[in-house]
């Protein structure tokens, strides 16, 4: 580095004297030049001027960056011609970095580099120069202006722009496939010398992947790379500058490449042959299991097809794919019968969905295997030979008639026996049974098909060794008409005659109704009696359509005379056997107008011909009942006032007790009350009234039977209280009824243990057999000392 050093210096040198002594004087201007030179103009005058020859001229210095030397750099050396070498001039230098990266020496015009400097930071200053007179302090030369360049030197390395790359390509893809491109930059100077001639290489990732030395594309370098084999990939890529020679400096990146799925692998079954088991019993989509194709592709490309191609259970067994898990479920597809057939083979087939052409040359991308499935007995319950029964029975069938039979049998191998029974929760009137032997329906009670024309019931078949197993059938039982009605008067007709009408006169037509349906229709016949086969009144006309006409035989009517006729009609119908009723006409006659408008029906209205109507006779009705209503209630209310308490309180004439805090002398007070009444309860008053309301008549006393002799005063008191909750006459309001006699100390003493402790000897209990019979127990118990010693 020294001797570079000293050939630069020495260049530098060269160049600076070739251009002061060799060189003509370069066009140089600037504002200090062209203001000596019009001063000079204006000092001659307008004479003419002689161009003074510059003593001093330079244009740029070069300087290498980062100087580690000893001593500062030298860059060069300023002097003028004016300079006799007697120290009357001074240097100065000024502009980028003058006084703190680069020094002058003013007197002898030598400039060093004071600091190292960094052409990756600045690469160009620029300075200017002059020359001063130290005694005058005036410019000797005017200012002139030169560059200092910094020379690059390889320091900065190659440095990517990223710290790390991603990238992915196909598997299976071809040599020299691109992948990635990677770029470095140096920070170096690149138009000097090859300090930021960057060269890429690759450090690990051979021989899968190569890279282009001077653009940076990585690309494949081995065809039919796997996916499956291997994945991912870690490539690491140099960046050398100085052409990638010796001495250049360098850096490396990392690029993760991932090699991406396609679909180059068929599935495959792990096994030839599947076994499976479903029991008889397995409704329609019940899953038995599943299977599974393993293909190496991800994604869309190990997406499974599965399908039956061939077999014989392909109409009972059906498979569908599971698009979460790429699994074949196998699922019943009919009802199976153990009875029927016990083994089914199938041919599976599992089929790429998105095959890739480029890959189809490798083999069919589909698979097969061979399932078998085997069905399992089980007890099944009965199966009726069919689904439904429909029967249909006359109405007037004799109770314990067969009507129909059902049938049903074990599905089973064992056919073990069945019997039948109704489910009474259809049939609770139990019109129906059945022989639980054979399935023979037969009638319990009579039919009636105008009543319940269909009896839906439900009969039960059930295995006589398992009876949990059991099923049901619907039987619809129709029940057929019989002609067992007879026709009659659709409705109540009310009939008149005018007194006026003429023979022949329409007064009525009547139509019949029949509960029975025949099944060819209604057809109703209408005739008078026998005995009025001739009526001198009245006839009848069958109209052919199930309905007949009243005609009038002669002329003129006297309700006076007959106010009413009956008149008794046949109805006959055409079904078999033939049913008939005789319905009875009433007709009345009644006073029509000219136009034949009924007027008044009533005989009665002869004798009253200005009667009241029927509006009014109601209103005079009801005026009777509110006059009696009226004077009920006015006896109510007077009884009701003569009934009042003999203290009436004039703040409140609701409820009152009466109290009284006179406590008396006690018992040996007689003059407060009898107490003879309590003591013998016979004693009692006849006829005394009641103190607490107005006496009165009409309520009399009510007398109790007699009581007991020496009855109980608790007794007594209950008794009365009875007699005074029950009385009629008592108030309608509280009173308060007081009974504290508690009756006379008993004559005998105590016969309580308790005090026989106090005593100091023993006591003397003979006294109790003069007591009576009553208290022999006790005297036994305590007369004598064989007891006290028992």
């Amino acid at each position: 580095m020294m001797r570079t050093y000293s050939f630069l210096t020495v260049f530098l040198w060269t160049c600076i004297f070739h251009m002061i002594h060799v060189m003509p004087s370069q066009k140089r201007t600037n504002k200090h030049s062209s203001s000596g030179r019009l001063t000079e103009l204006s000092e001659n005058d307008g004479k003419t001027l002689h161009r003074t020859k510059r003593g001093w001229m330079w244009n740029q210095f070069f300087l290498l960056e980062e100087y580690t030397g000893p001593d500062t750099q030298y860059v060069g050396k300023l002097h003028t011609d004016q300079d006799k070498g007697d120290g009357n001039l001074k240097y100065i230098l000024t502009g980028d970095g003058a006084g703190s990266l680069f020094v002058i020496d003013e007197n002898t015009g030598d400039i060093h580099a004071a600091k190292k400097l960094d052409r990756e930071e600045k690469s160009l200053y620029v300075l200017r120069a002059k020359a001063i007179d130290r005694k005058t302090g005036r410019q000797v030369e005017p200012e002139s202006e030169f560059i200092i360049k910094i020379h690059d030197i390889n320091d900065n390395e190659p440095k990517f722009t990223k710290d790390i790359y991603t990238a992915s390509i196909p598997e299976m893809s071809r040599v020299g496939t691109s992948v990635i491109q990677v770029t470095a930059t140096d920070a170096d100077d690149a138009n000097y010398g090859n300090s930021a001639k960057v060269v890429y290489s690759i450090l690990q990732g051979q021989p899968y992947f190569s890279v282009d030395p001077e653009t940076g594309v990585i690309k494949t370098a081995l065809p039919d790379m796997s996916r499956e084999n291997r994945e991912q990939y870690q490539v690491v890529i140099q960046a050398k500058d100085m052409g990638g020679q010796m001495g250049g400096l360098s850096g490396t990146t990392t690029v993760n490449i991932t090699l991406t799925d396609v679909n180059d692998n068929p599935p495959r079954f792990p096994q030839s042959t599947y076994q499976f088991s479903s029991p008889e019993s397995a409704p329609p989509g019940t899953r038995l299991g599943r299977i599974k194709a393993n293909d190496p592709d991800v994604g869309e490309n190990a997406e499974i097809e599965y399908s039956i191609s061939s077999g014989d259970g392909s109409d009972m067994f059906d498979i569908v794919t599971d698009k979460d898990t790429q699994e074949g479920i196998i699922i019943v597809k009919k009802q199976l019968d153990f009875e029927s057939k016990m083994l089914y083979t199938l041919r599976v087939e599992a089929t790429n969905m998105h095959p890739d052409p480029r890959f189809l040359q490798l083999g069919p991308f589909k698979d097969t295997a061979l399932l078998k499935i085997s069905v399992e007995d089980i007890d099944e319950p009965p199966v009726f030979s069919r689904p439904w029964y429909l029967i249909e029975v006359d109405e007037d069938v004799k109770e314990g008639s067969i009507i129909g039979q059902v049938v049903a049998q074990d599905p089973d191998r064992t056919k073990n026996a069945i019997k039948y029974s109704v489910d009474r929760h259809t049939d609770l009137d139990r019109v129906f049974n059945i022989y639980s032997g054979n399935g023979s329906l037969f009638i319990s009670k009579p039919l009636d098909r105008e009543e319940t024309p269909w009896h839906n019931i439900t009969i039960i078949a059930t295995e006589i060794n398992n009876p949990k197993q059991s099923s049901q059938i619907p039987v619809f039982i129709r029940i057929l008409d019989i002609n067992d009605h007879a026709p009659e008067f659709s409705k109540y007709y009310e009939t008149f005659v005018c007194e006026n009408a003429k023979a022949g006169q329409l007064i009525q037509t009547v139509s019949a109704v029949d509960k029975d349906e025949p099944p060819r229709g209604h057809r109703f016949f209408f005739e008078l009696v026998p005995e009025f086969a001739v009526h001198p009144n009245f006839s009848i006309v069958d109209n052919k359509d199930n309905t007949a006409g009243i005609m009038t035989r002669r002329n003129g009517y006297s309700r006076s005379k007959i106010s009413t006729y009956l008149l008794p009609i046949i109805i006959f119908d055409n079904d078999y056997p033939i049913q008939s009723s005789t319905g009875t006409l009433t007709i009345r006659v009644c006073a029509c107008d000219s136009w034949g408008n009924m007027q008044s029906c009533n005989a009665e209205a002869l004798l009253f011909p200005a009667g009241l109507s029927t509006g009014a006779l109601v209103a005079i009705l009801l005026c009777i009942i509110i006059l009696l209503v009226l004077v009920v209630l006015f006896t109510a209310l007077k009884r009701q006032r003569k009934k009042e308490p003999l203290i009436i309180s004039k703040d409140d004439v609701r409820d009152n007790i009466v109290t009284y805090n006179d406590e008396g002398g006690g018992e040996e007070d007689t003059q407060a009350f009898d107490i003879g009444t309590l003591r013998n309860p016979e004693a009692r008053e006849e006829s005394k009234m009641r103190r607490d309301v107005i006496p009165e008549t009409i309520f009399q006393i009510r007398r109790t039977a007699p009581l007991w002799e020496n009855i109980d005063v608790q007794d007594f008191i209950h008794r009365r209280l009875k007699e005074n909750d029950l009385d009629p006459a008592a108030p309608p309001y509280d009173s308060l009824a007081t009974y504290a006699y508690e009756g006379n100390d008993s004559i005998a003493n105590s016969l309580s243990s308790l005090e026989s402790l106090t005593t100091d000897g023993n006591q003397d209990y003979d006294y109790l057999s003069d007591w009576g019979p009553r208290f022999k127990k006790l005297a036994d118990m305590y007369g004598g000392e064989d007891s006290d010693r028992d």
